[in-house]
């Protein structure tokens, strides 16, 4: 079954219909993967979509956890399927990417949660630092930033 069907079916079971601009969206995310919303609309903008029917349609699908919404550093919001939980590496200097799988931070969320009592939904973090490559050119110390989706 694809993930298309999936999510389909996560709607209809919500009271919800997939409309031909929701699966123009969730066609264009299952293409690309991450995108923003202006790429979005530039993917479906010849079914005669409009820019704000796309950024409703992105925050409605996210608000049912359709899709999900990630800050990726950029200043800008990047949106992808809803499916298994992972995370990203990005370089800060190439803009090289790389998804962690979720299992790999299980520990370190599970200590964070016992040492601050909070229950976590990280469902998306980005780590930004410096890929192999970039390292043999820096030797500035490395500024860590973790921004959470």
């Amino acid at each position: 079954m694809s993930c298309i069907t999936t999510l389909t079916r996560t709607l209809r079971q919500r009271g919800y219909r997939m409309t031909p601009q929701r699966l123009a969206i969730l066609q264009a995310l299952h293409d690309v993967g991450h995108l923003t919303p202006a790429q979005v609309y530039a993917r479906v903008r010849a079914t005669g979509m409009t820019e704000a029917t796309v950024y409703r349609t992105l925050d409605f699908l996210a608000e049912n956890d359709v899709v999900r919404v990630a800050d990726r550093g950029s200043g800008h919001l990047a949106y992808e399927l809803a499916g298994e939980d992972h995370h990203h590496l990005i370089c800060r200097a190439c803009g090289a990417q790389q998804e962690i799988p979720a299992e790999v931070l299980r520990g370190m969320l599970d200590a964070l949660e016992g040492h601050t009592g909070y229950r976590l939904n990280a469902g998306h973090l980005t780590f930004f630092g410096l890929c192999p490559i970039c390292q043999e050119s820096f030797t500035a110390e490395p500024v860590y930033e973790i921004v959470g989706g």
